[in-house]
């Protein structure tokens, strides 16, 4: 028969992290660079090694659809990213976070709020966080983290997340901005020199 000792002993915290040095050069990712997928594969690279957790992946809302396309992802198998699409009428836990707030689920296997619960069973795939991606207080995504054991997350671990969530939400609107711009400014010259052919 198990304790409640041995019942909070199975769930285990993760091990202690350096957060503020993932942090540090995530920050100084984001502000180096505009090519997104770059920045966005090493935003959930950085939080795959410094949470200790076997995978990250970053999906952005398609408003049209209803799906979250998968924009960067660490640690996951092209089996399990072929699985199908992530729907957020038919993921609870996905549907939650872009309310604001993270979602953790201690056992992705059985939970409901879990779309694709046997083919994580298939990955190993065993706990997860999720938070949302923010910009302007609009939710355009999701971070997810996955654990391959039962794990505890700390509020630690919930805002060092959403921290890098909204690091993540923000390089998407500085990539945005800068293609919005690139763009009217090529419209601008193309009809300058379009009107003075001889200049």
């Amino acid at each position: 028969m198990m304790t409640n000792d041995s019942i909070l002993q199975s769930h285990k915290e993760l091990p202690q992290r350096d957060y503020y040095q993932a942090l540090y050069e995530a920050t100084l990712t984001i502000s180096s660079s505009l090519e997104l997928d770059q920045v966005l594969q090493s935003v959930v690279t950085s939080i795959t090694k410094a949470m200790q957790v076997k995978a990250c992946g970053l999906r952005l809302l398609d408003p049209e659809s209803g799906q979250l396309r998968l924009s960067a992802v660490y640690g996951l198998s092209s089996e399990y990213l072929a699985k199908g699409p992530v729907d957020i009428s038919h993921s609870q836990i996905d549907s939650e976070a872009l309310k604001g707030t993270p979602v953790y689920i201690a056992d992705v296997r059985t939970d409901p709020r879990f779309q694709y619960r046997d083919a994580a069973r298939t990955e190993g795939l065993v706990s997860v966080l999720c938070a949302p991606l923010e910009v302007r207080g609009e939710a355009i995504g999701v971070m997810r983290v996955y654990t391959n054991q039962p794990t505890n997350f700390t509020e630690d671990d919930k805002q060092f997340l959403s921290v890098l969530a909204s690091l993540a939400g923000l390089a998407i609107e500085n990539a945005r901005l800068y293609e919005s711009i690139r763009s009217s400014y090529d419209g601008v010259m193309n009809a300058f020199w379009g009107n003075h052919p001889s200049l």
